[in-house]
């Protein structure tokens, strides 16, 4: 098996994270989607990460398609550390929330973040490339306030985001920060209840990887690989 993705895309960070607490290795492949590269847009056209591709060549695109596609294909085997819920009310409630993190906050904190600090950096002008606009920048440092208040809100009322147990939308939270913590824009002293989740997670041997990442010329904040902040 193959996954497609790049190191700060946090769609991939997501998947990455579900293979991990399935126990599965994919083989990764970096792609800078700005490019275009007609081998990858034959395995999805929209050119987005992150991809999975199957040993039996079966691509399958988009976080939100991969997420169901294991729980489909390897859910049942993990028994009750399955990252869906088998209660249909507990399923809409992961979805909801998985959803929340992959759509809107990365429309409002990930995706300005990652586009003008990361991305930017590695494309040519005519790609979209060039200096980081701060506005932007600005807005997603203010929006990831009330997004981590949500969290904290959240998890008081349950043991994780979405109930008693570990699921999706716990994974999508944190893929997407991370992101933003390796950049510095997390303001931890924000919500303390966010803050103690996110260390129970990201001291998860799935996280471990992520920890790992590095970018030449911009090295991570200094609590990002700190479990205990």
């Amino acid at each position: 098996m193959q996954l497609f993705h790049h190191t700060f895309c946090p769609h991939s960070r997501f998947v990455r994270l579900a293979f991990g607490e399935y126990g599965m290795d994919p083989a990764l492949i970096e792609e800078r989607v700005w490019e275009r590269r007609p081998d990858f847009l034959a395995l999805d056209p929209a050119g987005a990460t992150p991809v999975v591709v199957e040993e039996n060549g079966l691509a399958v695109p988009g976080a939100a398609i991969i997420a169901e596609y294991l729980d489909e294909t390897r859910g049942l085997a993990l028994g009750d550390r399955r990252l869906l819920p088998e209660d249909l009310s507990g399923r809409i409630e992961v979805r909801r929330l998985t959803s929340w993190f992959n759509d809107k906050f990365f429309t409002e904190v990930t995706e300005p973040l990652v586009r003008e600090k990361v991305y930017k950096r590695y494309m040519k002008r005519e790609q979209g490339g060039g200096p980081p606009d701060m506005a932007a920048i600005r807005a997603a440092r203010a929006n990831i306030r009330y997004h981590l208040h949500y969290i904290g809100w959240l998890v008081k009322a349950r043991n994780w985001i979405a109930g008693e147990r570990l699921s999706y939308a716990d994974l999508a939270a944190a893929a997407h920060i991370s992101c933003a913590d390796y950049l510095g824009d997390v303001p931890w002293d924000e919500d303390e209840t966010a803050k103690i989740w996110y260390a129970r997670i990201k001291s998860r041997p799935s996280f471990r990887p992520l920890l790992a990442v590095t970018m030449a010329g911009m090295p991570p904040a200094a609590t990002y690989a700190d479990l205990d902040f």
